[in-house]
C-alpha cells in the first residue's frame, strides 16, 4: 500500500471541460474575476496605508484584503495557466501545498470575519468602551489568532488527507486540489481520521458563523432604536451584504466538505468550489469599502492623482495650472 501511495508523483486536474473552446472561456472568466479581486484588494491595501485610516476597523479591513489576495491567488492563476496551456498536471508536493494553503486561508478568513463583526458590535453597541476593548495590541492579537488558527486547521486537514494511500487514479475532478476530490482517489475506506478533522474544522466554522450572527443581532437591535429612517436604512444596507457573503462562503464550503464522497457530479462540485474560493475575495472589497464614505473619497483622490501622471497636454505651464486647480479641488472633495 505504501508503494502504491509513493508511486503517485503528480495529479491531473480535470477542470470543467475537455473542449478547447470551454477551456479558453473558463480562462477568460477566471482572469476577469481574478483581476477584479486583485484590483479591489490592492486598492484597499494602498488606500488604508494613509494615516487617516488607522482605526481598528481599517486595520482588520487591510488584513482581510491581504488574506483575500492570498486566498484567491492559490487556485485561480494556476487554473488559468492550465486552461490556456492545456497542461493540467500538478506535482504531488504542489498538490499538498495547495490543499494546505486553501484550508489555511479559508479558515483564517472566516475567523477574521468573526473578529470584524465583533469590532462592529463594540463600535455600535458599546461605543464608550471601544477604545479600551479594541486597543492596538488586542487587535494585533486577534488578527494573529485568525492566521494561526487557519494554519493549524490547514496542517491538520492536509496531514490527515495525505496520510491516506492513493491508488485508484491520479485524475482529480476539480480545478484545484481539494480534499473531497482527493478522497475519491484513495484506495482506503478508513476515512474516520479525515472525517474527524473536517468535523472539527466545520464545527469551528459554525461557531464562527453563530458568533457573527449574534453580533449582528445586537447591532440590528441597536440600529432599530435609531430615530432616523435614513440612518437605519444605511446601517442595514451595510450589514446585510456582510451576512450574505459570510453565509455564501460558509454554506458552499460546508457543502463541498461535508457531503458524501460520491454523491454529486463533478461539475456541481466545481461550481460550489468557485463560490467559496472566488466570490468572497471578489465581493469583500466592494461590500466593505464602497459603502464607506471615507474610503470612496480616498479612492476618488487616488484615481484623480493617477490621472495626472500622464497628462495629455504637453504644455508645461498649462499642466502646472491644471494640476494646481485639481489639487485645490481634491482638498475640498466632498464625502459621497
Amino acid at each position: 500500500m505504501a508503494n502504491r501511495t509513493t508511486s503517485v508523483t503528480e495529479f491531473i486536474l480535470m477542470g470543467f471541460s475537455d473542449s478547447r473552446e470551454w477551456q479558453v472561456l473558463q480562462a477568460v472568466l477566471f482572469l476577469l474575476i481574478y483581476l477584479t479581486a486583485l484590483a479591489g484588494n490592492l486598492l484597499i491595501l494602498l488606500t488604508t496605508l494613509d494615516c487617516r485610516f488607522q482605526s481598528p476597523m481599517y486595520f482588520f479591513l487591510r488584513t482581510l484584503s491581504l488574506l483575500d489576495l492570498c486566498f484567491i491567488s492559490v487556485t485561480v492563476p494556476k487554473s488559468i495557466i492550465q486552461s490556456l496551456t492545456q497542461d493540467s498536471s500538478i506535482s504531488f508536493a504542489g498538490c499538498v501545498m495547495q490543499v494546505f494553503l486553501v484550508v489555511w486561508f479559508a479558515c483564517a478568513e472566516l475567523a477574521l470575519l468573526t473578529v470584524m463583526s465583533y469590532d462592529r458590535y463594540v463600535a455600535i453597541c458599546r461605543p464608550l468602551h471601544y477604545q479600551i476593548i479594541m486597543k492596538k495590541g488586542a487587535c494585533g492579537q486577534m488578527a494573529a489568532a485568525s492566521w494561526l488558527s487557519g494554519a493549524a486547521s490547514g496542517f491538520l486537514n492536509t496531514s490527515v488527507t495525505f496520510s491516506l494511500p492513493f491508488c485508484r487514479s491520479n485524475f482529480v475532478h476539480q480545478f484545484f486540489c481539494e480534499i473531497p476530490s482527493l478522497l475519491k482517489l484513495s484506495c482506503s475506506e478508513e476515512y474516520l481520521a479525515e472525517i474527524g478533522a473536517i468535523f472539527v474544522t466545520t464545527s469551528l466554522g459554525i461557531l464562527c458563523f453563530i458568533s457573527i450572527l449574534i453580533s449582528y443581532i445586537h447591532i440590528f437591535s441597536t440600529v432599530l432604536r435609531i430615530p432616523s429612517m435614513e440612518g437605519r436604512s444605511k446601517a442595514f444596507s451595510t450589514c446585510i451584504p456582510h451576512i450574505v457573503v459570510v453565509t455564501v462562503f460558509l454554506s458552499t464550503g460546508s457543502t463541498a466538505y461535508l457531503k458524501p464522497v460520491q454523491e454529486s457530479p463533478a461539475v456541481w462540485d466545481m461550481l460550489v468550489s468557485v463560490f467559496y474560493t472566488m466570490v468572497p475575495p471578489t465581493l469583500n472589497p466592494i461590500i466593505y469599502s464602497l459603502k464607506n464614505k471615507d474610503m470612496k473619497a480616498a479612492f476618488q483622490k487616488v484615481l484623480r492623482k493617477t490621472m495626472f501622471i500622464n497628462p495629455t497636454n504637453h504644455n508645461p505651464n498649462t499642466n502646472t495650472k491644471r494640476h494646481e486647480a485639481n489639487s485645490a479641488n481634491n482638498n475640498r472633495l466632498p464625502a459621497i
